[in-house]
């Protein structure tokens, strides 16, 4: 996807510097400073034990750092009033690698969990909405009473994502999405955040290693290496970086294969 050629100064949504996270004695990040600006779709891309996902997850609350600050939609996620906080995580949505739906709920209940949470609304009208997000993410309306150990993979991952369009976020954090797809179904899944970015107007953070899914539908890359975001910028300018696990993982064979898939 073509970077945007607005030239209207950009609006950062989300605001990382100076991160620091760690367990215990081992460092994550050090220093991590990110901007994410509104409407893009942001790949997260790094080697194993890099921090793509404690990032995000940081980034949602799951993870205290150990220094720096977080902004999200001009709210201090980390330091600000409990109120600030509890308003601003209502405008973003999160969908795990695994799915994370909860077991023993049927997806229509799974997907009514965060509007029961947040939202003072009639059983009826928050049925209607519930229905409404399955639908918009392409699974059946078989699917609303289904288990999540009755669904297939793809459709679990699904399930995740319409939980997370519950609340119609601004913001859509994806961690590894199409992690465990076959190719037609990983295809069809960029397909569907492609589709729902462009007509919700959502800003999406991908944490992921797939590199047709870079290649489809990211607006812009962060690669993070050295406990830091080592480069950020179009898919096209990684190719230009010296740096060995860069010029490895965007110069390899699946990457001159997934750039040839694009045209």
């Amino acid at each position: 996807m073509a970077a945007p050629q607005d030239k209207a100064p950009r609006e950062a949504v989300i605001e990382v510097r100076g991160l620091v996270t760690r367990f215990g004695p081992q460092v994550v990040h050090d220093g991590l400073d990110l901007d994410v600006w509104r409407g893009e779709v942001l790949g997260i891309v790094g080697g194993s034990g890099t921090g793509k996902s404690v990032l995000l997850r940081t980034i949602v609350g799951l993870n205290r750092p150990a220094a720096g600050t977080i902004r999200v939609l001009g709210t201090d996620v980390l330091n600000g009033p409990e109120e600030d906080r509890r308003a601003v995580e209502r405008r973003w949505g999160v969908a795990f690698q695994d799915g994370a739906l909860f077991s023993s709920l049927t997806v229509l209940q799974n997907v009514m969990a965060p509007l029961r949470e947040h939202l003072n609304l009639s059983p009826a009208l928050m049925k209607a909405v519930g229905e409404l997000k399955i639908s918009m993410v392409g699974l059946p309306p078989l699917a609303c009473g289904k288990l999540p150990s009755e669904l297939s993979g793809g459709m679990r991952k699904r399930a995740a994502l319409a939980r997370a369009l519950a609340l119609d976020p601004e913001i859509v954090f994806l961690d590894e999405p199409t992690a465990g797809l076959d190719p037609i179904g990983a295809a069809a899944y960029d397909d569907l955040i492609r589709d729902l970015q462009a007509s919700l107007g959502l800003t999406v953070f991908m944490v992921t290693h797939d590199l047709d899914s870079l290649y489809a539908i990211c607006d812009r890359i962060a690669v993070l290496a050295e406990k830091r975001v080592l480069v950020e910028g179009p898919i096209e300018d990684m190719a230009r970086v010296d740096h060995p696990w860069v010029r490895d993982y965007f110069l390899g064979p699946r990457a001159r294969a997934a750039r040839a898939e694009q045209g």
